[in-house]
């Protein structure tokens, strides 16, 4: 154990002074959605429930809006791994155009899905109050996307600090806004859902003009942004962008619209089944943003070292990156199972409710391992440009084998929900292993390559 600790030590500590800012802007995304059902759990199940619908439909938005702005990540890093620095504002510039783009198409798109609920068969007053929550949440998403430009962008270039600042200040201002105007604290009126409504779109706002304002006007970033100029847009460079964004945004969608599907079927079971999908999907997805971040810093180094030619490198860093999230999801399965009660419990006092996410909680434990590996081979696999072929694993994985499976065990097979949450985690095992094997051969041929410096 040593001797492997020694080989890789180097890489264990470049990789986590990169990835810790990163995992914290990153759960920063979904503490957003941790806090609002926090929040809003105790007024009441219903309410809870419309919280989990709104928040599982927008999260198929928001991470198809995080797939497109990391179009820009792999090429700021190959970019400047190569010495290329002027050529990071004008791939900057580009990327901005695309995401605001795509931030007012799926802004449209948020509203349309939200007017058509009642359609998808909710419980009637679940669905009421989740169409109000998703208008909302539509608002947030081009100030969301603004963010996100400017975001990947200094963290391309290795300055991943700044991001973690705004989340942090953005989620706690997200928490005291939202219990302010739920609970009609200071004099406010009684808000209710629309209370946390509110204050996700107050805290997406504010956190998009930061960013922007800091990367445009940081000293730190003016060799980068000579070429930063909105009027010379080329379609090649959008198209090239698009190329590697568009990839990656289908994979978040296969995987979290797996997740959202799933939530529509246990919708189909009852409220109480759907407020506890929520309490235990968003425990998971906060550990999952967690893996996020560092397959984002793998990513990252992975497209450094591509740039410089430096293959071992990128092997070994990436190898390392598996290692640390797999003791990271590792400690979060042990506090699952230890907490499998008392977790639910901080969201509902409902004894109905805190018995079935209970038993989903210990579902969730076995699964982190592979939802952990598999982020981390799709951040290596992105970082590296490769976006194509993980797209068709992370199809198959959720839709092949996930979602029908689950299907079939919770209804045909009378499992109910755990048998629903069986399904993803076969999905989730798939993709882990499949994906692990083409980073396996990605990177073992080109160590075989003639290197810079070699």
């Amino acid at each position: 154990m040593k001797q492997l600790y020694r080989k890789y030590q180097a890489h264990y500590q470049d990789n986590f002074h990169l990835a810790y800012p990163v995992v914290i802007s990153q759960l920063g995304h979904t503490l957003v959605g941790l806090s609002d059902s926090i929040i809003i759990g105790h007024t009441g199940k219903v309410p809870l429930a419309a919280v989990s619908l709104g928040n599982s439909i927008f999260t198929v938005f928001m991470v198809t809006g995080i797939g497109m702005s990391y179009g820009l990540t792999p090429l700021i890093a190959q970019e400047n791994g190569r010495g290329n620095r002027s050529n990071c504002g004008y791939l900057l510039s580009h990327s901005l155009i695309i995401n605001i783009i795509t931030g007012i198409v799926l802004f449209f798109a948020i509203l349309a899905v939200g007017h058509n609920l009642e359609r998808m068969n909710q419980p009637a007053d679940v669905a009421v109050q989740a169409k109000l929550f998703l208008q909302y949440l539509a608002f947030s998403f081009l100030p969301l996307m603004v963010y996100l430009t400017f975001k990947q962008f200094a963290e391309g270039l290795g300055f991943t600090r700044q991001a973690m600042n705004i989340s942090i200040a953005g989620n706690v201002l997200n928490i005291l806004l939202g219990i302010t105007l739920v609970y009609g604290l200071f004099g406010m009126p009684k808000m209710g859902i629309a209370g946390v409504g509110i204050a996700t779109f107050t805290d997406r706002l504010l956190m998009g003009i930061t960013m922007a304002w800091y990367v445009l006007t940081s000293p730190r970033f003016k060799e980068y942004l000579q070429t930063f100029n909105l009027r010379n847009i080329h379609r090649a460079t959008m198209k090239k962008i698009a190329g590697l964004g568009t990839p990656v945004a289908l994979q978040y969608i296969f995987e979290v619209s797996a997740f959202s599907g799933a939530a529509l079927m246990v919708g189909w079971i009852g409220a109480t089944e759907l407020a506890a999908h929520q309490i235990a999907i968003s425990l998971a997805s906060m550990t999952y943003m967690m893996a996020s971040g560092i397959a984002a810093a793998a990513g990252i180094r992975s497209g450094n070292n591509l740039g410089r030619g430096n293959f071992t490198d990128l092997r070994h860093s990436a190898i390392a990156s598996y290692h640390m999230v797999l003791v990271m999801m590792g400690i979060t399965a042990i506090v699952f199972m230890a907490g499998y009660r008392l977790l639910p419990a901080m969201y509902i006092n409902d004894p109905a409710v805190i018995s079935v996410a209970s038993g989903l909680l210990l579902i969730a434990a076995f699964f982190q391992l592979f939802d952990g590996t598999q982020v981390v081979g799709l951040g290596v696999l992105r970082g590296l440009g490769d976006v194509k072929i993980p797209t068709i694993i992370t199809l198959l994985a959720y839709w092949g084998m996930g979602l029908p499976v689950g299907y079939l065990l919770g209804f045909h097979f009378n499992l109910g929900v755990q048998g629903i949450w069986y399904g993803l985690l076969l999905g989730l095992l798939g993709a882990s292993v499949l994906l692990f094997f083409r980073f396996q051969s990605i990177t073992r041929r080109l160590e075989k390559q003639p290197q810079n410096g070699a």
